[in-house]
């Protein structure tokens, strides 16, 4: 993972309602009408959030008929976790 992808990440996170939506996705895979339904956002205000975790790849995205299904990409929060545990290291 390079510093442009930790950036991208770093900057996705720094949005309270992304941190939330990543804490719904901690526990399952949800469909777009759930974690809308635990947001006091709009649907288009998730598709952007979604639009960015999925960009970072923090979130993988899953197509069924016209419903979008979400999940945590664990291989980029292992990759993360790795690039931050080097600050520890020391």
């Amino acid at each position: 993972m390079n510093r442009i992808d930790i950036s991208l990440i770093c900057k996705a996170l720094s949005d309270s309602n992304r941190l939330q939506i990543l804490e719904i996705l901690g526990q399952e895979e949800r469909c777009a009408c759930h974690i809308l339904e635990k947001l006091e956002i709009t649907q288009p205000t998730l598709s952007h959030h979604m639009k960015i975790l999925n960009d970072c790849n923090l979130v993988k995205t899953r197509k069924e008929g016209k419903w979008s299904h979400y999940s945590i990409e664990k291989e980029t929060l292992k990759e993360l976790e790795n690039f931050i545990g080097k600050f520890s290291r020391g």
